[in-house]
């Protein structure tokens, strides 16, 4: 690839439209064009017949279609959670992750190669930071997702922790379509904010993926600039703030960035998110039995949200490598769930486990 081509995948559907007529060609080959991408989910110009020869030539030596080769493709055991260990253009790798629900389809996307904010029980935060993803790589995961959901069919064993998935024999012709992304995979996306929100309007683009605001989920570990920049822009998307504790001290203990930007700040910031949007935060709690799984611990954070349009979400540990500790066992969890239901009427729930078995889970995702 050479490198004074452009990425596709980098651009919204204007700046797509503008390319193209500066090269003199109308705006009905730049609309068809965005459809092969985000429709038809084309990866070759080949694959686009319908564009004039000369559009199709003008493109392929000035622009690339920004898809990322497979370098392994790895399925959990219960079916439910496929992981996909994508190359970059420069030899860096991400993962990326396609989860099965009930009535859904999400898939997990990466925002940077590695992480700065170094939690100490997260695998990609143990790797350490190498580069921000640009738009367009960070686009090209949805696309490789919601392609592998067209090409393939889930093959699922029903298990008796988790809801029945629709046998897929029954309905042979339904083609399950991608409806949720959340920006939980490797990095943190408020350190690559602008990147993050151009690939988060692509993504939202009525006449492409068309992914609703309410569809689309952005993890912070508590980004102070960017969440007050996010309060500002009002953009419509689900934020997600990890806590995992209720003091600073013990807070920093866990996430450096912390010390960076402390709770009290963090919590500032959060309310006038909340007071600017109108929009409630999805707190995240993962739970690491006799660390922060108490129920004092859960009359802290009870206390540290009051007042706030809240829902805590509380995820059990997963293991890493690089962290000793153990997930909260079941009966724990339920009774820090009932705390904060009966004590301070927060709503919460427990995760659902997904890719365990193939460190595909929350803060697992990390590559050698």
């Amino acid at each position: 690839m050479a490198s004074s081509t452009f990425n596709l995948y980098d651009l919204p559907r204007e700046e797509l439209r503008l390319r193209l007529a500066r090269w003199g060609f109308a705006s009905v080959h730049a609309a068809r064009l965005w459809s092969y991408l985000y429709l038809e989910l084309a990866d070759t110009f080949d694959a686009m017949p319908e564009l004039p020869a000369k559009v199709r030539a003008r493109l392929a030596a000035e622009t690339h279609c920004g898809t990322l080769p497979t370098a392994l493709a790895t399925d959990s055991g219960d079916g439910f959670t496929h992981k996909y260990l994508l190359t970059l253009p420069d030899g860096e790798r991400i993962e990326t992750v396609l989860m099965r629900f009930t009535g859904r389809v999400t898939a997990c996307v990466s925002s940077q190669v590695g992480c700065a904010m170094g939690c100490v029980f997260c695998a990609t935060g143990q790797m350490g930071y190498t580069r921000h993803l640009t738009p367009g790589e960070i686009v090209a995961q949805a696309v490789h997702v919601a392609r592998a959901l067209r090409v393939s069919r889930p093959k699922l064993k029903t298990q008796n922790s988790e809801p029945k998935i629709q046998n897929p024999k029954s309905h042979e012709h339904d083609v399950p379509r991608l409806r949720n992304v959340v920006l939980m995979g490797m990095g943190e996306p408020l350190h690559n904010y602008d990147a993050v929100m151009t690939a988060v309007d692509i993504l939202r683009d009525p006449n492409g993926l068309a992914l609703g605001g309410e569809r689309i989920t952005l993890s912070t570990v508590g980004v102070v600039p960017g969440i007050l920049r996010l309060a500002a822009e009002k953009r419509p998307l689900h934020l997600a703030v990890s806590l995992h504790a209720a003091t600073q001290t013990e807070r920093a203990a866990l996430v450096p960035a912390a010390k960076k930007w402390p709770l009290d700040e963090l919590m500032a910031a959060c309310r006038t998110y909340s007071e600017t949007t109108g929009r409630r935060i999805f707190y995240e709690w993962t739970l690491i039995e006799g660390r922060n799984d108490s129920p004092e611990n859960a009359r802290a954070i009870g206390a540290l949200l009051r007042g706030l349009p809240a829902q805590v979400n509380l995820i059990p540990l997963n293991p890493t490598a690089g962290y000793a500790g153990a997930p909260t066992r079941s009966e724990a969890a339920k009774k820090f769930q009932r705390i904060l239901a009966d004590e301070f009427a927060l709503p919460s729930t427990v995760r659902q486990r997904r890719g365990i078995d193939i460190a595909a889970g929350c803060g697992q995702l990390a590559f050698v």
